[in-house]
């Protein structure tokens, strides 16, 4: 049939305003950083999972970067808060304000938007703890909310083939949880998450410098050592690096100088729970899948996944072959947009 003119001026003048509530966003919603990705338009957000609060007013001051920079330097009436912690909310009313920023930032402040949105979660959270995140979608002005798990995103962010009859294991490491899966036939054969991850790690290099030199660091300088001097096993050249802190003893400023293998004493044990748990979920995985994935090996993904010779290592306990995702860093977020466009693949891996 045809349109007069009179029709088409109409409907191009609502296409604007149907965009508005047809407007798909995946997130991410990491212990460290949430990202979103808007569709048509790529990643259009990638800050730290930080909001500044106003203490009398309990007004939000900062968000994302803005807030992260605060984090150690607020005055007695600011205090940052990280509202997601081993990859689920421990704070209700800050995760919904932290969503509602984002989502806005994501549609260039448009108040009127509703998405359609998926999120990923790690794969053994509570029901209690899912519907935590989806209510605070919702409370954010989401229309519609779908969870997906995380290891199932990142495997196809990775690129696997996790429609096909084969075996694939991806080892997504973040901030709060390492998801460990084993995918086929669009499906998880065997999935475990541990609450062991990048802010694990940052607590064990806090720990160790505080029990070994008396030495008072933050969180910001305790990732900064891990991502530079970090590692999980020996690197070809040694490295060092100047910490400065608070000393327990005197009070005051102090610098030292560690190594790289003083990090890696102090990491080793978050190391060796992610390998043990590689090894299990090898030991579960069915006959047929196992052959599969001594053929195509292990997939890291995560932030984690960037800690220097982790591959390496798990490569020496396992025997088998280990490779860094293209991206590690936005595996996740990527994998999850991916379906924003396949709602029958969708139905197939949704959560709830």
């Amino acid at each position: 049939m045809r349109l007069d003119w009179v029709t088409r001026i109409s409907l191009d003048n609502l296409r604007p305003l149907l965009s508005l509530f047809s407007a798909a966003l995946a997130i991410d919603l990491g212990t460290v950083n949430t990202r979103v990705y808007a569709r048509d338009r790529g990643i259009v957000v990638n800050e730290p999972s930080a909001v500044a609060l106003d203490n009398r007013t309990g007004e939000v001051q900062a968000v994302g970067k803005e807030a992260k920079e605060m984090l150690g330097r607020t005055p007695g009436n600011l205090r940052v808060v990280k509202p997601i912690n081993d990859g689920v909310i421990a704070d209700f009313k800050v995760t919904e304000k932290m969503l509602k920023y984002f989502i806005q930032k994501a549609h260039q402040r448009r108040t009127l938007v509703h998405p359609r949105i998926i999120i990923s979660i790690p794969s053994e959270i509570t029901q209690v703890e899912k519907r935590a995140v989806t209510d605070a979608a919702y409370r954010a002005k989401a229309a519609e909310v779908h969870l997906v798990e995380q290891a199932m995103m990142a495997a196809i962010g990775a690129g696997l083939p996790v429609t096909e009859p084969g075996g694939n294991m991806v080892v997504d490491i973040g901030g709060g949880t390492t998801d460990v899966a084993v995918i086929s036939l669009s499906g998880i054969v065997y999935s475990r998450s541990l609450r062991v991850a990048g802010n694990h790690m940052d607590e064990a290099i806090t720990n160790y410098l505080k029990r070994k030199y008396n030495l008072l660091i933050g969180e910001r300088t305790a990732e900064q050592i891990k991502v530079e001097i970090g590692s999980a096993y020996t690197l070809d050249k040694p490295l060092t690096m100047e910490i400065k802190g608070r000393s327990l003893i005197e009070g005051r400023p102090k610098a030292i100088t560690v190594d790289d293998s003083e990090i890696r004493e102090a990491l080793s044990e978050s190391v060796s729970t992610i390998v043990s748990a590689i090894r299990m979920a090898l030991e579960r995985t069915p006959p047929e899948l196992s052959a599969d994935i001594s053929d195509c090996g292990i997939v890291l993904a995560g932030g984690g996944a960037l800690l220097k010779n982790l591959d390496k290592r798990i490569r020496e306990e396992t025997g088998l072959p280990v490779c860094i995702a293209d991206d590690p860093l936005c595996c996740v977020v990527l994998g999850t947009a991916r379906i924003l466009i396949d709602f029958k693949f969708l139905r197939r891996i949704l959560i709830e």
